[in-house]
C-alpha cells in the first residue's frame, strides 16, 4: 500500500489499523534543538481522543503516545522521531457481522477491489482512528511553527443547517474548548450540541464544517505551480476521513463578486506590506502574502448509522447491513485537532522548504 507518507522537508509516515495493536508515525525533518513538550502532545490527542463527551464515540482510549526516538532531554535531535499509540479498547466482534458485506459509504468495497482483500474491523487502514498518529505529528509541528510566532486556530463553524455567522475576526478563539462541540460562539454552540444529541437519539448522524486560521504566516511560502501552499492544504485536509470539500478565502462564495470588489488592495503599513480585504484568504499565485490565511472544511455525515440498509455481499448478492458498534453522530468536534494538526504539518513542510532555498 502506497500513500502513507505525507511532506517533503517535514515529513511524516504513518502506520496502523484501527483494530490492530496500535497505531504510529515517523517524523522526519523535524530540525534538530526544538524543544518537545511532551505534555502538549498529549494534550493535542486529548482533544482527538474518542469518548471525551457525550457527543462523540463512547470507545474509551487513551490515546497516550509514547516517543521511542528522536527526542533526548527533551530536545529534538534531528533525527527520525517516532511515535506509537496503542489500542487499549478495540471490540472487533462488533464488526463480525459486516465480515462478507460491504456498508454503503464506506471503504469496504473499493478496498476489497483494490486489494483483494480488506481489514472489516472498523475499516481497519480507512479508519479515523488513524488520525490519533497525524494528531501527535501535528503537535509537533505546532511547537515548531510557535517558535516562529505562527498559530493555527480551528473551529466548528457548521453543524447541519447551524452555522456561526460572525466572521472568524470576531470570535474568541479561548471560548472554542468551553463547549464539547468546539464552537467558540457558545450560544450557537448549545444549538449544535442539542442537534448532535437529537440526531444522535434517531440513531441517525449529521455533518457540517470546520473553519480554520493560520496567524502569523511569513511572505513566500508555497510554490507557483503544482506545489502551491493553498493545493497542498486542500491535498491535507481532503486525506481527512470523511471529508467532502475544501475552500479558503471567498472560497464559492467569491464567484457572486466583480473584481473591482474581489480585488485585494495594497497598502503600506509602518514599512509592511498589507492588503486592506482579504478575500484572497491570505495566498496569492500559490504563495502566501503574509495575510491571515482562512479555510473551510466540509465533513459528511458519518457512514454508519443504525438503520437497516440495502447493500451486496461480497458474492454480489443482496444483503442488509445494519450499524453496531461505537460511532460519532457527527466528526466534527473531534475533526476540528486533525484539521489544525494537517494544518500545522503543510506550514512546517512549507516553511523548513523556504529556509532551504539559498539566499
Amino acid at each position: 500500500m502506497a500513500g502513507n507518507t505525507f511532506g517533503k522537508a517535514f515529513k511524516i509516515s504513518t502506520f496502523g489499523e484501527s483494530h490492530g495493536k496500535g497505531l504510529g508515525v515517523i517524523i522526519d525533518g523535524c530540525p534538530a534543538g526544538l524543544p518537545i513538550d511532551e505534555a502538549f502532545i498529549q494534550s493535542e490527542l486529548a482533544r482527538r481522543r474518542p469518548g471525551q463527551s457525550k457527543i462523540v464515540t463512547q470507545r474509551k482510549e487513551p490515546d497516550k503516545a509514547q516517543i521511542l526516538s528522536g527526542i533526548f532531554e527533551g530536545k529534538a535531535t534531528g533525527t527520525p522521531i517516532g511515535m506509537i499509540i496503542m489500542n487499549t479498547d478495540q471490540k472487533s466482534k462488533d464488526y463480525s457481522h459486516i465480515a462478507d458485506k460491504y456498508r454503503p459509504s464506506h471503504a469496504d468495497f473499493t478496498y476489497q477491489e483494490k486489494y483483494g482483500l480488506r481489514d472489516y474491523r472498523g475499516g481497519g487502514r480507512s479508519s479515523a482512528r488513524e488520525t490519533s498518529a497525524r494528531v501527535a505529528a501535528g503537535a509537533v509541528a505546532k511547537l515548531f511553527l510557535q517558535s516562529k510566532g505562527i498559530t493555527v486556530h480551528g473551529y466548528v463553524s457548521q453543524v447541519g443547517n447551524i452555522k456561526v455567522t460572525q466572521p472568524y475576526q470576531e470570535l474568541d478563539f479561548d471560548n472554542t474548548e468551553k463547549t464539547p462541540v468546539r464552537c467558540p460562539d457558545l450560544e450557537v454552540a448549545e444549538e449544535m450540541i442539542d442537534l448532535i444529541k437529537e440526531v444522535r437519539k434517531a440513531g441517525d448522524t449529521i455533518g457540517g464544517v470546520v473553519t480554520a486560521v493560520v496567524q502569523g504566516s511569513p511572505t513566500g511560502l508555497g510554490e507557483p505551480a503544482f506545489d502551491k501552499l493553498h493545493a497542498d492544504l486542500a491535498k491535507a485536509m481532503l486525506s481527512i476521513n470523511a471529508c467532502k470539500g475544501f475552500e479558503y478565502g471567498s472560497g464559492f462564495d467569491g464567484v457572486a463578486m466583480r473584481g473591482s470588489e474581489h480585488n485585494d488592495r495594497f497598502y503600506n503599513e509602518n514599512g509592511v506590506i498589507k492588503t486592506k480585504t482579504n478575500f484572497s484568504g491570505g495566498i496569492q499565485g500559490g504563495i502566501s502574502n503574509g495575510m491571515d490565511i482562512y479555510f473551510r472544511v466540509a465533513f459528511k455525515p458519518v457512514a454508519t448509522i443504525v438503520e437497516s440498509q440495502e447493500s451486496v455481499n461480497m458474492a454480489g448478492e443482496s444483503a442488509k447491513v445494519v450499524g453496531k458498534g461505537r460511532h460519532d453522530p457527527c466528526v466534527l468536534p473531534r475533526a476540528v485537532p486533525i484539521v489544525e494538526a494537517m494544518a500545522a504539518l503543510v506550514m512546517a513542510d512549507h516553511l523548513l522548504r523556504q529556509r532551504m532555498v539559498p539566499v
